[in-house]
């Protein structure tokens, strides 16, 4: 589960059901998407301790709110502690105890921030608002979900290959394939060659190659409290209520 004090925690995917689907919402609201989208260009990533837990999943919860916060008003940045007692939280983790660090199941994490929130700076939880499935091999909706919502929440089977070093994330059929595990991640913006993201303290590229052969789930993320300006809308100017509101009536429907 670890390579080179990197460490993965993604737990296998649990698609369920019940989950929204964003796709024709976003569709209906965004036909075509811009060609390129980067919320994060220049942001310093903290490890996060994925560097000795497998919080992976908290990493990126992490990840979006400091996408969001400076995307549209002020940077927050979760601490490390802050993204271990998240991690403790959802996943049972016991500090000091290595055989609770068993990482996390992607739409569990995502429900308990729905419902219970998480650690933040500052005296107020975040919440997230609601979250929906998008088919990580709809390049479409992958895009809409982006640039409309502001990232995207995914999960990867990592080959060995792409948990060493400090390259992109690209197709390479001579390196070692073998599945190292799960990992999740948080993509902040497109264009016509790469997906943007963070992990491990770093900013990194992935190509839409290596997206649609390894990732296994991801999901678009409601963020009232931390992505709405004081007009009550996202930078994109979305009204992001009325977009609720039609998730649950397609589900209801």
């Amino acid at each position: 589960m670890t390579t080179h004090h990197r460490k993965l925690g993604k737990k296998p995917a649990r698609l369920d059901p019940r989950t929204y689907k964003l796709t024709a919402p976003l569709a209906f609201r965004l036909p075509e998407p811009p060609p390129s989208v980067n919320w994060a260009q220049d942001v310093q990533w903290p490890m996060w301790c994925n560097d000795t837990l497998g919080c992976c999943t908290q990493v990126s919860v992490a990840s979006a709110i400091r996408t969001w916060t400076g995307a549209a008003l002020s940077p927050v940045q979760l601490t490390g502690q802050e993204v271990v007692d998240n991690y403790s939280a959802e996943s049972g983790y016991t500090p000091g105890n290595p055989a609770t660090d068993q990482g996390g199941v992607e739409v569990e994490v995502l429900s308990r921030w729905c419902r219970v929130g998480y650690e933040r700076p500052g005296q107020t939880r975040d919440y997230l608002t609601a979250f929906g499935y998008i088919n990580p091999c709809d390049t479409a909706s992958v895009h809409r979900a982006i640039s409309m919502l502001g990232g995207l929440y995914i999960g990867l089977s990592l080959p060995n290959y792409a948990c060493e070093g400090n390259n992109d994330w690209v197709i390479d059929p001579q390196a070692d394939n073998t599945i190292a595990g799960g990992h999740a991640v948080w993509l902040h913006g497109y264009d016509q060659d790469w997906l943007y993201l963070n992990t491990w303290g770093a900013p990194k590229r992935m190509s839409w190659q290596f997206f649609s052969q390894f990732s296994d789930e991801a999901y678009g993320l409601i963020s009232r409290q931390n992505w709405t300006t004081l007009q009550g809308v996202s930078p994109e100017h979305e009204n992001l209520d009325s977009l609720v509101d039609e998730l649950k009536a397609t589900a209801e429907g």
